[in-house]
């Protein structure tokens, strides 16, 4: 599988920033680009999972998370909420795959319902019109029929639905070993090699 891809990784409000900031890490770590956008409320949810203050200004963003995770130049690109020059906003330019993680209930009906009101839905918008992978990872529970009406619809159009659904075969001994478990599908969607557990039926 390869490890050199361009992947747009998007934050929203859902609890859950610990998947999405994990899975930024790693991404890079394996030397991928990455371009993120992060609403309003994404930033309130990392402060209060994490203690994470993620900059309102996308220049600021690049330089916290490029230093944090020792990314080379140029490889990670922060876009803000209505920064429509950004190459995700077109279909001459799309992403190789975009994630978004953790995917709020709002962000999805909103896709499903084909709005591009904010760079976010807009550039999920463009990843299923050009037949390009598209992962949400809601975090919400129980679901309501109209948000399973709203996945089952994007199902169909093509997007993969990856809630934030933690296995215990592989007994996890912290709270990190929860995280990378959903971290380990997303990539594995992605097709993005890492080494985060073992696979079923291989040795430990």
């Amino acid at each position: 599988m390869s490890t050199t891809k361009t992947i747009t990784l998007a934050f929203t409000g859902a609890s859950g920033m610990p998947y999405g900031i994990r899975l930024l890490e790693l991404l890079l770590a394996g030397g991928n680009r990455v371009y993120l956008l992060y609403s309003q409320a994404a930033q309130i949810v990392a402060h209060q999972e994490m203690q994470l203050v993620l900059p309102s200004r996308a220049k600021e963003a690049e330089e916290l998370f490029r230093h944090r995770f020792n990314a080379a130049e140029g490889q990670l690109r922060v876009f803000g909420r209505e920064e429509w020059f950004a190459p995700v906003a077109s279909g001459s330019n799309p992403a190789d795959a975009m994630v978004i993680c953790p995917c709020t209930m709002g962000t999805l009906a909103a896709i499903a319902a084909g709005l591009s009101q904010k760079l976010i839905e807009r550039a999920a918008d463009v990843m299923l019109k050009e037949s390009r992978k598209l992962i949400l990872v809601p975090r919400e529970t129980p679901f309501s029929a109209i948000h399973l009406q709203n996945m089952l619809k994007l199902a169909r159009s093509g997007a993969v639905i990856l809630p934030a659904n933690p296995g215990f075969y592989h007994h996890p001994a912290s709270v990190q070993d929860v995280v990378d478990f959903v971290v380990a599908r997303i990539l594995d969607h992605l097709g993005v090699t890492h080494t985060l557990m073992p696979r079923w039926g291989t040795e430990n």
